[in-house]
């Protein structure tokens, strides 16, 4: 398993192939509306023949699609492979980007800079972090540390190594343990990566993280095997926070024109308990700011 998630992100025909396989074994024969004999099956799903008819094209093209070996694939054959397989409008979207992958690009693998004027945003009892494709941490206020990873330097994003949100998510405890929805907060990051790794197959850095999580932890691979595939630019977290204790928060996830960031703001409604507890969270930052003010002040 381990050696397929490798190869996979160094062949986009490889990686087609999988994502191909991993929606015809996902698919039944009564959701399809195939006819079956009654007897026992021992595939998941559909078999290649029963797909390749859905999608009026022939058993031995479909089955050089899965094994790696398709080539130019047209737009019309995308789309009737995207309705024999009953793909939502995101992984129909995947399905194309997967079978025309982009030209080789080492520029990608720059590591990404933070805009000042990013940087310099401000919200008050809104907790913001901004991400690169990479899902590296580039930058927070102090209420987005605060909120997300008050265990780690606040100062970390300026740091060589920096956090990272697929990371944590996997291999830190105590980040994990912030989330009561965790399971359906990693399977929307793990979307989120084979969605990126699709859109840069080149890019080096993100390909050793995922080669990282892949060694270190069983519950990725599981989920990354699935290939999950889907878009949650907002919704709601429950949290169980360490200091302000258990809190409902709206996530929002906004893309910046012009770049490979994505900044998260996470708030809730004013007049709610989940409100007040991010008020509180804020007002304890700002009172360690003020006293670690005057401690530099005092040891200078």
């Amino acid at each position: 398993m381990l050696e397929d998630v490798t190869t996979t992100r160094h062949g986009a025909s490889d990686e087609l192939g999988a994502f191909l396989r991993s929606r015809r074994e996902r698919l039944s024969p009564e959701h399809a509306g195939v006819a079956t004999d009654g007897r026992a099956r021992r595939v998941r799903g559909l078999r290649r023949e029963e797909l390749a008819d859905l999608a009026g094209v022939s058993v031995g093209y479909y089955t050089r699609l899965e094994q790696g070996a398709g080539h130019a694939v047209s737009p019309a054959v995308l789309d009737a492979l995207a309705r024999a397989l009953q793909l939502d409008d995101t992984e129909h979207q995947h399905l194309r980007t997967l079978a025309t992958p982009p030209r080789r690009d080492r520029r990608r693998a720059r590591r990404t800079v933070l805009r000042p004027a990013v940087r310099d945003l401000t919200f008050e009892d809104v907790a913001a972090v901004v991400v690169d494709h990479r899902d590296d941490v580039l930058g927070w206020n102090p209420l987005g540390h605060a909120l997300l990873a008050g265990h780690l330097d606040p100062a970390a994003p300026d740091c060589r190594e920096r956090p990272n949100v697929a990371r944590m998510l996997f291999l830190d405890p105590d980040h994990r343990a912030l989330y009561r929805d965790w399971r359906s907060k990693a399977a929307t990051t793990v979307s989120a990566l084979h969605q990126e790794q699709a859109r840069r197959p080149d890019d080096d850095a993100l390909g050793g993280l995922v080669d990282e999580l892949c060694s270190a932890s069983e519950e990725f691979v599981a989920m990354w095997s699935q290939r999950p595939v889907r878009v949650c630019a907002s919704g709601a977290r429950d949290l169980d926070h360490p200091e302000v204790g258990r809190l409902r928060v709206t996530n929002e996830t906004l893309t910046l024109p012009d770049d490979d960031q994505q900044l998260g703001l996470f708030h809730a409604r004013r007049g709610t308990p989940d409100h007040a507890a991010l008020a509180r969270l804020a007002s304890r930052e700002r009172r360690r700011a003020v006293v670690a003010g005057v401690r530099t002040d005092v040891s200078a």
